[in-house]
């Protein structure tokens, strides 16, 4: 390596840790202040490491909010979203993907066409009809759609079967006399583990961080979901301005999607090292 190359690499990694310090900066001030009393949140020179150090925060906030309930709401929508429209998903792809029948590019690219569509035009018109179902302050409307899966996800998996998942694979499987959902569910499935690993974790993400959908349509405290609870923290369950207790609150909040992001990761590559066509 030459000279000129050297001097890049550095810079490169200077501009890199530059970066890296800039975007983890208020994850450390969030963390840092949870662990803070109040008097010394804002403290010049800033105090990164909390002296004194203190777990009374997240007594107060949990004790103070109901935070479990917004986590029991969360935790349904979730479950419900992804364990059923995850695998509605899969079989469009799978649909898609390895079978011909009239009008499929057709039919895939109006799918494709409604990723145009931004929320916001179709919310007052799904808020009314959801009026007229009183799903209004139920959790409904935040699960029924998410049943029949995204097109996001469905062409994330169309992708993924066209190359990963051999023709000569399902052929066999049909001489066999394997059903369509025989086939689906024995040879195609345990090949897309990976891509439903890598969807489940940022669809946890996507569907747990919402906040838009549960604001419009929960109303009552003990339907909100853990991010509307978090929001109103100020305004209903603590004295203004407590960012112990908001940044606190926060890192619970945060805890779920840790979890799921480390599980999927093993999952993700332990479904590389065992192949389908086992």
């Amino acid at each position: 390596m030459n000279r000129n190359e050297r001097s890049t690499n550095v810079m490169a990694y200077v501009i890199l840790l530059l970066g890296s310090f800039v975007m983890l900066a208020p994850f450390v001030w969030t963390v840092s202040t949870a662990f803070k009393t109040q008097e010394h949140v804002f403290d010049l020179p800033p105090k990164w490491i909390p002296d004194p150090f203190t777990w009374n925060n997240f007594v107060d906030v949990w004790n103070k909010a109901p935070l479990l309930t917004g986590f029991m709401n969360s935790a349904i929508i979730v479950v419900c979203v992804l364990g059923v429209g995850l695998f509605v998903s899969a079989m469009a792809a799978y649909a898609f993907s390895k079978f011909d029948f009239p009008f499929k590019e057709t039919i895939f690219l109006c799918l494709l066409a409604t990723m145009m569509i931004p929320y916001s035009v179709v919310m007052i018109p799904q808020f009314i009809g959801f009026s007229y179902l009183n799903w209004v302050d139920t959790l409904l409307p935040l699960i029924v759609p998410g049943l029949f899966g995204h097109i996001v996800t469905i062409f994330f998996f169309k992708q993924f079967m066209q190359g990963g998942i051999p023709s000569d694979l399902i052929d066999a499987a049909k001489i066999d006399g394997a059903s369509y959902f025989r086939t689906f569910a024995s040879v195609a499935l345990p090949i897309v583990k990976p891509a439903i690993a890598a969807q489940a974790a940022l669809g946890f993400m996507g569907i747990w961080n919402d906040f838009l959908g549960p604001v419009i349509y929960l109303h009552s405290t003990e339907k909100q979901t853990i991010q509307v609870i978090i929001a109103s923290l100020q305004a209903n369950y603590i004295s203004q301005a407590n960012y112990p207790n908001m940044m606190a609150a926060s890192l619970i909040a945060l805890v779920p999607v840790v979890l799921v992001f480390f599980f999927c990761q093993r999952y993700f590559i332990e479904s590389l090292s065992i192949s389908g066509l086992k």
